[in-house]
């Protein structure tokens, strides 16, 4: 099934997002937290590739385990980083081949072993050039990220979201945004995108704070600014994992039920692999 059909019944989409295991550890670590994850009846799940492509063999295995095995719907992450044509292709075949109608098509992050990556040595530099690539040869749904306070590298909003309106004229379905932490900026963005007429599905995604300096990180890499209410919530619980836990689920909840009640498309849950976690914020709301 194509995702971009979730879409078209009037309801918003429910998605999870989760991350391969590290090479070092085994995959059946994931593989256990997968029925648990089928218990709460995401409408699809999303799986990301990794950096520099370094997880694409997993990201692939346990897409079709997802699909195939637990009977949801799975979109395999897809970057151009460091790929040529052909290795693109070859990753498009495979999907094909365990039955996958769906991609989120990225640039994608150098390794992290190389802060001196030169991107132009990829056959596509960019993630429209991947799109394009990919709507030529395929009629797989794609998906594409989208960023509610404009992409780390850009120089205002504004130019992201030129960006942006290329890669869906490339050919994509639907978008789904990095994490945010202010639903003003997200409807602010919705309406920005409409102007210019980005008219496909935008689904919020939302990040719950887990760890207070894991999101610090995350944001200062994203860009993605944290509200001084969330700061102090953030202060406040840093040293008490349990409670910032809680904290976290509780103003995820908060953010969902008011992107849902004001007519947000979806909503893409970064689960970061804790299905219990999850299953929380899905009884808060």
């Amino acid at each position: 099934m194509k995702i971009i059909d979730l879409f078209r019944t009037g309801k918003p989409v429910i998605s999870f997002e989760i991350f391969p295991p590290k090479p070092d550890v085994p995959i059946d670590t994931l593989f256990d937290r997968l029925e648990q994850f089928e218990a709460l009846k995401p409408d699809y799940m999303s799986i990301t590739y990794g950096a520099g492509g370094s997880q694409k063999g997993r990201t692939l295995e346990i897409a079709s385990r997802i699909k195939n095995i637990h009977h949801i719907e799975s979109m395999a992450h897809l970057t151009c980083v460091g790929h040529s044509k052909n290795e693109i292709d070859g990753m498009l075949d495979s999907m094909r081949e365990i039955g996958l109608e769906n991609v989120l098509a990225l640039r994608g992050d150098p390794p992290a072993n190389q802060p001196d990556f030169d991107f132009l040595k990829g056959a596509y530099k960019y993630a429209y050039d991947l799109i394009e690539h990919i709507r030529k040869s395929s009629d797989i749904c794609i998906a594409a990220a989208a960023y509610v306070e404009g992409h780390v590298d850009s120089l205002r909003l504004s130019e992201d979201l030129k960006h942006l309106k290329r890669k869906v004229d490339a050919g994509t379905d639907l978008l789904v945004t990095q994490l945010f932490f202010d639903n003003r900026l997200y409807f602010d963005f919705i309406e920005k995108a409409r102007r210019i007429g980005i008219n496909c599905p935008v689904e919020a995604g939302i990040m719950p704070v887990f760890r207070a300096d894991q999101i610090k990180s995350i944001a200062a890499k994203s860009g993605c600014s944290i509200p001084a209410k969330l700061v102090l919530v953030m202060d406040k619980y840093q040293d008490n994992p349990e409670d910032m836990r809680k904290a976290g689920i509780e103003y995820a909840a908060l953010q969902i039920r008011d992107l849902i009640a004001n007519g947000a498309d979806g909503i893409h849950l970064y689960t970061m692999n804790r299905p219990k976690s999850t299953a929380e914020i899905l009884e808060s709301i």
